[in-house]
């Protein structure tokens, strides 16, 4: 068979069934060379001029559908000319207008497709083709064809313009659907741009500003990603297109300002920032007055004519905002080209009148009048000098007036807003400059404002606005306000929080800039100020002085310098406080809190130091850490330990962070030896190299902490062993002679030997580490090969009479560090580490402990980090959840007995805790209805963790929602009975239930919550006496939700013009379905608009 007796079967076959599959074989015979479309038009013939309806619209419809899948090499000059005269002639039949704009849609993309042809084609468009008839799929191709031939064949387009353009508007007037409107917006842009419209300007304007102010909102769920914003920013290209819209578009953009709503003011406010600069200096101009008189309102800026007819009405802050920046466009495109502000017009006008505001500074008008001057500040440069040459020495004259005193905070105040707003100016001078002529009087009347305690803030914040003012303080003037703000911190009313905020800040910012000012004098007046014991149980204010202080000294000491100095003078007051053996049992707590508020501030800087990057911390291993060391291990080894601060354990775990930060970027050369004098000290006693420093350690007491006699005080140090080793490189072995033994060392001394979580916890840390970072040396492996076959075996899978069920928890916790370390890295003995907890599932000893392991193994940490060299597989925990949760889930349905199902349950919430919620939404409908069983389990932390799963999973997507509300009965009644103090003693189990009742409303169904909301808001009630604040300021945020809500009908959006858009899914006249932007089909008789 030939190919165009093939081309004649495929198209009859096709007349018959309308196969795609006959389409496609059709344009694989044209394109293997076997056919060519002229066989196609001859296989067409009979079809093409048939006088039944529906066979010549098939017709029409099988060539268009053949000539979009046919390559373009295939057509040649003379076929596309004969094609597009063909299609254009169908264009006239009512039956296969459709099928031929799809024809010519794919011909215009053709490379021979001639201007000409486009002439033609648009032609024949604008003769034949009726809008109103058909629907918005079909519109849209015909502004896909005209939007197509503007960019291919614009020249031959405008060579026709006089009949083009009000052709094309009468084709476009009256289109709704939003899809075709961000077509129909682009091509009014370029019609506006590059085409003579100056006949036609008010139709454009016309079926242009009719749209305008966009109030469409696409419907929920909508598949063609039509937003508002797209609709908004393209309507807006188009009514900034041109200049000749100025006249005809700020009457209906004043209009709207006057009378539409806040979020119809914003819209039109920021479109007038668009178009302003466009319609050109004339324009705006004429209409400045009208136009300032509207932005007035909305800046908040009352008429200083009370007699007017404006009226006073306050609006949000973001209108406020966008009415701001509108008067600086405004502003702007009127003095672009003007040398200076002075003269008269607008901002004379403006400025004059916010002076006369500001004679009352303490009124409520000043604040928008300073606002407003402040926002011509980024206008023009003539602008900006003009403005501050007024507002800055009427400011200050009004400071030194005597009448005026009383209002020199609020005076003060207004002057600090000014200096931001000339230091953020957005024009390319520097900001100095403008401010240089005022900088003494400004400097001044600060300086003489940090001197009341009612200015001071308005003066430190003046003062921080000039110090990052660019160009405008020199070095010595810094050092001026440093000393001026040094005398109030002395001061008992500058202790005030507000007061020291801003002192703070302030010193802060300088220090950042000139650290010289504040390490000479700040820095030895707040050092002076600190004790060097303790101040007494009942001296309050002189504990908070030195808490406030050390707060300043944190936030102050971060440069290197600076650093240097604090590490110093804070260290020694350390030795000085924890070095004395003087203390009493009582006189013990006030004494242990101040050295404890030390170490932190010591903590705290390094942190930020570390986040920044400094490169400084590095040298605090010799001059921070090791004294540190010293510190602590004089207070385990001195004879007198028992009242020793350093035994404190809140001090010992700062200790351990500072020791963890410093170690953290220390080069990998210098940990190496560090790491031996640190195994030299806590394995072998030899701690001279390890603890230098002040303190004498006694010689004739024994440092080791690892032996099972060893004094508490000495295995509480344990925590700062660990505290170095997991964040050593892992290029740092821990030296010791036997990895793997020193590992079962660890094990053992945390199970059996230690006395306290604290020191436990720390042996654990640092055998994770060393696992995670060492496992594949010949030691570790060996070590890991002891826990399969003597450790798990004897200490926790057999209830052995010499091992009490405590000390299996222990090893349940220290088998999951070691898991935990493996698991991280993804090392390939972690399954078989994993899969032992299973095996105890049905132990009652210790079914929970290990149920709660399978999630401890994946819960974040501080300890197995990126920041503590750890090695971290990427997306660890997600391979785990998805190797472990279906094994959870079908034990949780069907395990032999009921302590196993138990044990799932638990196992399940602790891995759903500790893992992303991307790991298993998808399982969400099996776990819905497990979680709610979690919920009767008797441990609070369990309940706790189930209730912020389903949190989670109620604010997630539709379809989580959509799961939870087929429970909402059973959840509801479960979040009531968790919520009551009688029920559940928890206090955080009772918050988290109240917080998920107060989210239901916002993501479940009114339909589905509606039977339950007497009961819900019933119960509530009784929970509004609960003896915990907290409780009771949830309970009333869920009352006042679930009171709130109410059914909701299907939101219908709209054009604020006439002409509106359907969003809702049901016709009221005809009740058919329709798609969402579907308009109703007037043949039926619906005459909704």
């Amino acid at each position: 068979m030939d190919g165009s007796e093939k081309i004649e079967r495929l198209v009859r076959t096709w007349m018959a069934s309308g196969r795609e599959q006959d389409v496609d074989e059709t344009v694989a015979v044209i394109s293997n060379g076997q056919g060519a479309l002229l066989d196609v038009v001859k296989a067409l013939g009979e079809y093409l001029t048939s006088e039944e309806d529906e066979l010549r619209t098939k017709g029409v419809e099988f060539m268009s559908a053949v000539l979009s899948g046919c390559p373009p090499e295939h057509f040649n000059r003379q076929s596309v000319k004969v094609l597009t005269s063909f299609l254009c002639g169908k264009l006239d039949d009512p039956e296969t207008v459709v099928p031929a704009l799809k024809g010519l849609a794919s011909l215009t993309y053709l490379p021979t497709f001639t201007s000409s042809d486009a002439v033609d084609v648009v032609n024949a468009v604008f003769a034949h083709v009726k809008m109103k008839s058909l629907v918005q799929s079909q519109r849209f191709i015909v502004l896909s064809i005209i939007d197509n031939l503007l960019s291919k064949h614009r020249d031959a387009l405008k060579n026709i313009q006089t009949q083009f353009v009000p052709a094309y508007i009468a084709l476009v007037n009256g289109e709704k659907d939003p899809r075709n409107l961000v077509l129909c917006f682009a091509i009014d842009r370029v019609l506006l741009l590059e085409f003579n419209v100056k006949n036609h300007i008010e139709d454009l304007f016309n079926i242009t500003f009719c749209y305008f102010p966009i109030t469409f909102r696409p419907p929920p769920g909508d598949p063609y990603g039509i937003t508002t914003d797209d609709l908004k920013k393209a309507l807006r290209s188009c009514l900034s297109a041109t200049p000749d819209f100025g006249t005809l578009g700020i009457p209906l953009f004043l209009e709207k300002l006057t009378a539409g709503s806040p979020m119809t003011k914003r819209d039109t406010l920021q479109t007038l920032v668009t178009c302003l600069p466009v319609y050109g200096a004339a324009t705006a101009e004429s209409f400045a007055k009208k136009l300032w008189n509207c932005l007035r309102l909305e800046a908040s800026l009352l008429p200083l004519d009370r007699d007017t007819s404006y009226i006073f009405q306050p609006t949000d802050s973001e209108t406020e905002d966008e009415a701001l920046r509108t008067t600086q466009a405004l502003v702007k495109v009127i003095y672009a080209d003007r040398d200076s502000g002075d003269g008269p017009g607008l901002v004379k006008d403006v400025c004059h009148e916010c002076l006369d505001l500001l004679k009352e500074p303490e009124k409520s008008q000043a604040k928008p009048a300073i606002r407003t001057l402040s926002a011509f500040l980024s206008t023009t440069e003539a602008v900006s000098k003009y403005i501050l040459g007024r507002a800055v020495p009427h400011l200050t004259a009004l400071f030194h007036n005597p009448d005026e005193a009383s209002n020199r905070r609020p005076t003060l105040a207004l002057l600090s807003d000014l200096i931001k707003a000339a230091r953020d100016s957005t024009l390319d001078s520097t900001p100095g400059v403008k401010l240089t002529a005022f900088k003494d009087d400004l400097l001044g009347i600060m300086t003489v404002g940090l001197k009341s305690e009612s200015s001071c803030t308005a003066s430190l914040d003046g003062l921080k606005a000039m110090v990052t003012t660019n160009g405008l303080i020199t070095s010595e003037e810094l050092g001026y306000v440093v000393h001026n703000v040094n005398e109030i911190i002395s001061e008992q009313w500058a202790s005030t929080e507000e007061i020291s905020d801003a002192t703070l800040d302030l010193l802060t910012t300088i220090s950042a800039q000139s650290p010289a000012h504040v390490e000479g004098t700040t820095l030895p007046l707040l050092f002076s100020t600190l004790p060097d014991q303790a101040p007494a149980r009942e001296a309050a204010s002189d504990r908070a002085k030195c808490w406030q202080h050390l707060a300043f000294l944190a936030k102050l000491c971060k440069q290197p310098t600076l650093f240097e100095t604090l590490v110093i003078r804070l260290t020694t007051k350390l030795d000085l406080i924890c070095g004395s053996t003087a203390y009493s049992q009582e006189d013990l707590e006030p004494s242990a809190a101040y050295a404890h508020s030390i170490l932190l501030t010591l903590r705290n800087v390094l942190k930020e130091k570390v986040d920044l990057g400094h490169a400084d911390v590095a040298k605090y291993l010799d001059r921070l850490v090791c004294r540190v060391y010293n510190l602590f291990i004089y207070s385990a080894l001195e004879p007198t330990a028992l009242h020793m601060l350093a035994s404190e354990p809140r001090l010992l775990k700062t200790a351990g962070e500072i020791i963890t930060f410093v170690v953290q970027v220390t080069p990998t050369a210098k940990q190496q030896v560090f790491a031996a004098s640190l195994v030299h000290a806590y394995l072998h006693g030899n701690i001279k190299t390890l603890a230098a420093g002040s303190l004498k350690v006694p010689e004739d007491q024994r440092f080791a902490p690892f032996e099972s006699s060893a004094p508490l005080f000495q295995k509480d140090l344990v925590v700062l062993f660990s505290a170095a080793v997991i964040a050593l490189h892992k290029e740092v072995p821990v030296p010791v002679q036997d990895t793997s033994d020193f590992l079962h060392l660890l094990y053992t001394w945390s199970v059996k030997h230690a006395e306290s979580l604290l020191q436990r916890e720390a042996a654990w840390h640092a055998l994770a580490a060393i696992l995670n970072k060492r496992s594949e040396a010949i030691d570790g492996a060996h070590f890991l090969t002891t826990c399969q076959e003597q450790i798990w075996p004897a200490e926790i899978n057999e209830a052995r009479s010499d091992h009490s069920v405590q000390n299996r928890r222990y090893s349940i916790l220290a088998w999951t560090w070691v898991t935990k370390g493996l698991t991280t890295r993804g090392h390939a003995f972690s399954e078989v580490f994993v899969d032992r907890l299973f095996e105890v599932f049905d132990d009652t000893d210790i079914n929970w402990d290990a149920a709660k392991a399978v999630g401890d193994i994946v819960a974040p940490d501080d300890v197995l980090t990126k920041k503590n060299h750890a090695v971290v597989k990427i997306l660890f925990a997600q391979r785990y959840c998805s190797r472990l949760l279906p094994r959870i889930i079908e034990g949780a349905k069907g395990a032999g007995n009921d302590r196993q199902q138990v044990a799932y349950l638990v196992a399940l919430t602790s891995l759903i805790k500790s893992v992303p919620k991307s790991t298993y939404a998808s399982e969400m409908p099996t776990l819905i209805p497990l979680l709610l069983r979690g919920l009767r389990l008797r441990d609070p932390d369990i309940r706790a963790n189930v209730i912020s799963t389903l949190h989670a999973a109620t604010d997630g997507d539709n379809n989580s929602s959509n799961i939870i509300s087929e429970h909402v009965g059973t959840l509801v009644s479960a979040m009531l009975e968790n919520s009551k103090v009688q029920d559940m003693p928890s206090f955080r189990v009772r918050v988290a239930a109240l917080k998920y009742l107060a989210a239901l409303p916002k993501s479940i169904r009114y339909d589905k919550l509606h039977p339950y909301k007497t009961t819900v808001i019933k119960e509530l009630s009784k929970v509004l006496d609960d003896p915990k604040r907290a409780v009771r300021k949830e309970a009333v945020e869920a009352r006042y939700v679930q009171s709130q809500s109410h059914s909701q009908e299907p939101y219908v959006d709209a054009f604020s013009d006439p002409i509106g858009l359907h969003s809702a899914v049901n016709c009221v006249w005809t009740s058919k379905t329709r798609e969402p932007y579907e308009e109703c089909d007037s043949r039926q008789g619906c005459n909704v608009p």
